[in-house]
Order: C-alpha cells, then sequence, then structure tokens
C-alpha cells in the first residue's frame, strides 16, 4: 500500500465508490476489523490506496468500480429507508426491482412519507448530495389539518426557531387558496420546499405552527421530480443527463 498520502485516494472512499454503502459506513466497518488491504487487517481510515492495492470486505475481494449511476424511486408509505430494520419492519431495499445493482439512498424519506427517493451505487455521490454545500432544494406536497394562516407561512421564509433547532429559510404556499380567503380549516395541500433535510423537519414546523401533517410526498429533489413514476418502481437517470446534473461531482471524481 502507498506511503505517499498525495496518490491513490482514501480507503472509505474507495469502499463507497464500489457500491458497497456509504463513506461513513465504510469508516465503521474499518474500526470494527472488516477490512484488509494487501491480507493485512487496518482498523483505522487515514489510509490512502491505489488501484495496485488488493481490498477485501468481510474476506471478499473488493470488485472494481462501477460506473456511477442514479434511480429515481417512488417510495410508498410504511418502508423504512434502511437496509435493515432493528423492529424488523418492511424496508426500501426489500422491496426494490430484482434487476438493480446493490444501491443505497441519498438521504432519508421517513416511515410514513412518500414519494421521490435518490438511490445511487456510488457512496460517495450520496454523501456529495447530502451535503449542505450542495444546496438542492428539496419539494413537497404536504396534507395538514387545522386552520393555516398564509401570513404565518409567509414568515418561514425568514427561517423558524422549533424545540431549539434554527431552521433555514422554507418556502410554504396553499394550494388552490379561495378567493379573498385568509384561512382555511380542515384538510389542506401545501407545496413546501426546503434546503436542509433534518430530522422529521417539515412534520415538526407544521406542528409548530399549529398544524398536523396527514400526508407528506416528496416530489422533487434538485433537478430531479416524481413525475409519473408509479409507486414502488424505479426510473434510471441516463448517463448524459446525470453528468450533466452533478457536474461538480464528477469534476472532483
Amino acid at each position: 500500500m502507498t506511503e505517499d498520502k498525495h496518490k491513490g485516494e482514501r480507503i472509505a472512499k474507495r469502499i463507497a465508490r464500489a457500491g458497497l454503502c456509504s463513506r461513513r459506513d465504510a469508516e465503521k466497518w474499518i474500526e470494527k476489523g472488516r477490512i484488509k488491504v494487501n491480507g493485512k487487517v487496518i482498523t483505522s481510515a487515514a489510509l490512502n490506496v491505489t488501484e495496485g492495492d488488493k481490498i477485501s470486505v468481510d474476506g471478499k475481494i473488493l470488485g472494481q468500480k462501477e460506473e456511477t449511476r442514479l434511480f429515481l424511486y417512488h417510495k410508498p408509505a410504511g418502508l423504512v429507508t434502511s437496509h435493515k430494520d432493528e423492529k424488523d419492519r418492511d424496508t426500501v431495499f426489500d422491496n426494490l426491482p430484482d434487476d438493480l445493482p446493490r444501491v443505497i439512498s441519498i438521504g432519508r424519506l421517513d416511515l410514513n412519507t412518500e414519494g421521490l427517493l435518490l438511490l445511487t451505487n456510488d457512496g460517495g455521490l450520496s454523501r456529495y448530495l447530502e451535503l449542505p454545500e450542495t444546496g438542492w432544494k428539496r419539494r413537497y406536497r404536504v396534507r395538514v389539518h387545522g386552520n393555516v394562516d398564509p401570513k404565518k407561512l409567509e414568515r418561514l421564509k425568514n427561517g423558524i426557531k422549533v424545540g431549539g433547532i434554527q431552521y433555514k429559510s422554507i418556502e410554504a404556499s396553499i394550494d388552490d387558496l379561495p378567493e379573498g380567503g385568509s384561512k382555511i380549516t380542515k384538510n389542506t395541500w401545501l407545496t413546501v420546499a426546503i434546503r436542509e433535510g433534518k430530522n422529521r423537519e417539515i412534520r415538526k414546523i407544521m406542528e409548530a405552527l399549529g398544524l398536523r401533517v396527514t400526508r407528506l410526498i416528496r416530489t422533487d429533489y434538485g433537478p430531479f421530480s416524481l413525475g409519473n413514476i408509479p409507486r414502488g418502481q424505479v426510473l434510471e437517470v441516463k448517463p448524459h443527463i446525470l453528468s450533466q446534473q452533478i457536474q461538480g461531482y464528477f469534476k472532483n471524481k
């Protein structure tokens, strides 16, 4: 293995790019002694490897780096975005089409949230698109129960603090607001756009406004849209479109 830190790439990044897991998970695997480089168990991710190094994971030789692929998945409600669930609930990955390669999710959708979930075979891409600096907007349709005040929604563009957590600017508007109406009662559909994606962010913010979310559908993630993808089905992004939309990642790859 190379001693020159300026050559090759970090071992965790190499494993992630092979499509086995995210870079963060690869670092955990290394700490647990699951990775060997040139026949030697390593326990620190502070290591660079080159194409000539022989890497194995749990005794299996790591394959060659795959071409980066991205898939758009229409997640149904009731599935956990996890490869394994401690409560033995159905997961997204248990319900994917059989012809898909091993993929990981870019971010998560909670159990009862449905809609667009991005999947990739490239752990490096997953990490890149989850970074706040990437700044991709996530758009949702949100059905809420309660009295909706358009003025309160408008003020969300200045951000809001809920339960000690400061949320940044949020775009929120009422779909089909009746002419002259200042408030809407009962069930109302909203369109909400955020750039962060903190845990249960939209549900917590709506609750702070006195609203209960009864349905939450992600329709867009950056330049990619759910469109007419049937529930539970997957659409692969064509390579030329992928390279156009994520130029920043491929420049540094």
